[in-house]
């Protein structure tokens, strides 16, 4: 009997397909790509092995942060639903990183958990042209190395045009509690088994990463007094432009606590080494570099003496409080012994101890940048599966796969790929495919060579007409953001003209000059601030705000010269984009290319002259002789499309 994930044909795959696309796992990756398909017109099936889980989240309960945040901005301006599922259950929200320019502020919002999973599902139950079942999928049905349809672990096949895979860490799952391991895709939840191996039968690389948890305690056995308390922004701004904020936030916010961890504590990590399975070789996948276990913290930065510990409430009626920071796989006795060694923790009653979790993913390289997979076409990948670590990163990376899915698997059209110039997203993408990764990949801002271009306030100019083309934002809204970005250009234009009182200088000049935007508009007279208004006047029921108008154009003057040279050299590099390379090009028929950079550009088979440039070990001179290569077959005849 063939492995399920060899069918090539069967009566389910030859006769007209059940759906146009089955989404597989009902994670933040997995509701995006669902969502969207489905939003796009695409008849929908979601799969996931238990429906009452969908949109968990089995880290911290918690939706932005440093580039994650931007990343909830533009996934909410391509009409995503992540952004309003954040400010529908916010428990406390922040800007973070308010001491820097505005091109790295990111907002992060700590969410109620159950309200959150809640939200979403029934967003997903009550969404037109979706349907969701519980079932483990354990291969594929394919029809001419294109997916049709996916094989459920009870034998049922069911036919579909296109597959989106969003597993999350449950390939494989492996949970750690000290030198104790079973099988779970999360603490509580089997697996998926069958599947890792369908995909290496069909010839994908797999690899092994791990990650982790901290344990929880009661709320009501800490000891306060001993903690910072850390409070939300008193003026909040949602992540979503289709929040009413009117009434936001709907709930009062709730307060987060600091703490440290203590010599106690780090005697207690190092004196166990022996029982952790990351230091006794249990653990073999590679953890996130930029997300360390405690026990991680206390090895590799021993000239620390403490490390920051956030409290973290999980839900407005919860009784867990999450530790931000002390993510562990120790066994249960050390563990009870490190929460209690941090101040505020002596008398902690833990509710559910930490753990480490191994499971497999595909490295990226192996997909094409709208996230389809080389090896099968109709399947796509997104989240975890791919390498990644982060709710964000996931919901990002499902939006994506979904809209190119309808696109290209359904609609044979143009694949949607967007810009390192023009999004987080776009990084994101790019990295993976391109440069794929060594360790669970977390975006930061650093990562973006444009990211003075990609400020969270601008997310909805630089990307929502995506959102509207692709019908996944109503036309309704149309209207309003056409008016909101003319107001934007108006206002700018009169910052430019209009003079401070007394002074030679215009509004635009004191901007530029490092006063804060408050401290410059504060300085204007009456009349000034009455023309402003009208310039940003729009109508009350729109998304956007004249307040919201005034403070962009004013970010934009503050920052024209720097955006302008960016912006030149986008459109440089850009020029490297247009270049494409065939799927099929040879490169060991290129003379004068570097052997690494031969192998590396035969695995990663970059789809233009730009995204070649940019994988890892390739230099200037390997891509100009790729460029004179390409022109001379273009030249002679050779099909460059």
């Amino acid at each position: 009997m063939n492995h399920p994930g060899m069918h090539s044909s069967s009566s389910s795959a030859k006769s007209s397909p059940q759906y146009d696309v089955i989404v597989v796992g009902g994670g933040h990756a997995g509701c995006e790509a669902a969502l969207s398909c489905a939003r796009m017109g695409a008849r929908t099936l979601m799969l996931t092995m238990r429906l009452d889980t969908v949109a968990a989240m089995p880290c911290n309960p918690a939706i932005g942060g440093v580039a994650k945040g931007q990343v909830v901005r533009e996934i909410d301006a391509l009409g995503g639903e992540m952004g309003k599922a954040a400010d529908a259950t916010v428990l406390q929200f922040r800007m973070l990183n308010r001491s820097k320019g505005e091109a790295v502020w990111s907002p992060r919002a700590q969410c109620d958990r159950r309200l959150y999973h809640e939200y979403m599902r029934k967003t997903l139950e009550r969404q037109d042209n979706l349907s969701l079942k519980a079932g483990e999928v354990c291969g594929f049905l394919i029809s001419r190395d294109h997916a049709a349809g996916v094989v459920l672990s009870d034998g049922t096949t069911i036919g579909c045009r296109c597959v989106i895979v969003t597993t999350g860490t449950f390939l494989n799952g492996t949970i750690h509690i000290g030198l104790r391991n079973f099988p779970g895709g999360r603490i509580g939840e089997q697996p998926s088994v069958g599947l890792s191996e369908t995909l290496r039968t069909l010839g994908f690389h797999v690899l092994r990463f791990k990650t982790g948890t901290p344990a929880r305690v009661h709320k009501d056995s800490i000891d306060y007094s001993k903690m910072e308390i850390q409070e939300g922004d008193a003026h909040p701004v949602p992540f979503s432009h289709f929040t009413d904020r009117s009434h936001w936030p709907y709930r009062t916010q709730l307060p987060c606590w600091i703490t440290y961890t203590t010599k106690s504590t780090h005697e207690a990590i190092l004196e166990n080494l022996d029982r952790s399975p990351l230091y006794s070789g249990v653990i073999t996948g590679i953890g996130p570099r930029y997300c360390p276990s405690i026990e991680d913290k206390v090895v590799r930065f021993k000239d620390k003496d403490r490390h920051q510990v956030f409290v973290e409430p999980e839900g407005f009626t919860a009784d867990e409080m999450y530790l931000n920071g002390v993510s562990t796989s120790l066994p249960e006795d050390v563990q009870e012994r490190i929460v209690r060694s941090i101040p505020g923790l002596e008398n902690a009653k833990i509710l559910r101890y930490g753990y480490g979790i191994e499971y497999d993913f595909c490295p990226p390289t192996q997909l094409t940048p709208w996230l389809e997979t080389k090896l099968v076409k109709g399947l796509f990948f997104a989240g975890q599966i791919n390498g990644t670590t982060g709710y964000e990163e996931a919901a990002a990376q499902g939006l994506m796969a979904g809209i190119n899915a309808v696109l290209v698997g359904l609609r044979q059209d143009e694949p949607f790929v967007l810009r390192r110039d023009e999004a987080y997203i776009g990084v994101l993408v790019d990295d993976l495919v391109t440069k794929g990764v060594m360790d669970p990949y977390r975006l930061f801002t650093s990562r973006a060579e444009f990211r003075l271009l990609l400020r969270t306030h601008n997310a909805d100019l630089r990307i929502m007409d995506y959102g509207f083309r692709y019908g996944l934002i109503n036309e309704c809204f149309l209207l309003h953001y056409e008016k909101y970005r003319r107001a934007v250009e108006s206002v700018a234009v009169s910052l430019e003209k209009m003079h401070i009182p007394e002074s030679q200088r215009t509004i635009a000049d004191e901007i530029r000059s490092g006063d804060s935007i408050e401290e410059v508009l504060e300085k204007l007279s009456r009349e000034q601030r009455g023309q402003l208004s009208a310039d940003a006047s729009l109508d009350p029921r729109s998304p956007w705000s004249a307040d919201t108008a005034l403070y962009e154009a004013c970010i934009q003057v503050k920052y024209a010269g720097y955006v302008e040279r960016a912006l030149q050299y986008a459109a440089r590099l850009r020029e490297l984009d247009h270049v494409r390379i065939p799927a099929d090009f040879d490169y060991t028929a290129v003379p004068g290319l570097l052997g690494e950079s031969r192998v590396k550009l035969s695995v990663v088979r970059p789809t233009t002259l730009g995204q070649a440039s940019r994988v890892s070990g390739v230099t200037p001179a390997d891509i100009g002789i790729l460029m004179v290569f390409l022109k001379r077959r273009a030249t002679s005849g050779g099909e460059l499309r």
